[in-house]
């Protein structure tokens, strides 16, 4: 059954669901649930000193997503435009949706890290990350004494 877009779907998921649902919802919800649907949905994982990300991206390709570092913060973006035109045999429209998405998403890798160490890898619809894990330098503060005249 064909519905209109502002239904996401079903003509009933509207009307069946509590109005008051999204006044209670936990972050979880809004996080792993519907709510949030431009939210890159992401695994971290610790590996061989190495951060392994994997990021979901179902419907998007390859040339939709990109990858940045700068200043230490690896930041993924994904963008869609979806046209479907569907035409009777006398060639009026049926339906005719458009869709156009950005979603966008930045994590903290580390200053030291450096573009060329980032390894990247697409395929059916996740991406695929390894990050080497830099231990920052942390600064020690040596005792430094100010010597007092009188």
């Amino acid at each position: 059954m064909m519905m209109p877009s502002i239904f996401r779907g079903s003509l009933f998921d509207d009307f069946m669901s509590n109005p008051f649902d999204s006044m209670f919802s936990t972050d979880r919800d809004l996080i792993f649930g519907n709510r949030n649907s431009n939210l890159l949905k992401t695994d971290v994982k610790e590996k061989d000193g190495n951060y392994e990300f994997d990021i979901d991206l179902p419907g998007y390709q390859k040339e939709d997503v990109s990858a940045k570092l700068e200043d230490g913060y690896l930041t993924i973006s994904a963008s869609r435009n979806v046209n479907n035109d569907e035409k009777d045999e006398d060639g009026n429209y049926i339906r005719r949706e458009r869709y156009t998405g950005h979603c966008q998403r930045s994590f903290f890798v580390g200053k030291g890290v450096k573009q060329e160490d980032v390894k990247a890898k697409f395929e059916n619809g996740i991406l695929h990350l390894t990050v080497p894990k830099i231990e920052e330098q942390k600064l020690v503060e040596s005792e430094k004494r100010i010597e007092i005249e009188g």
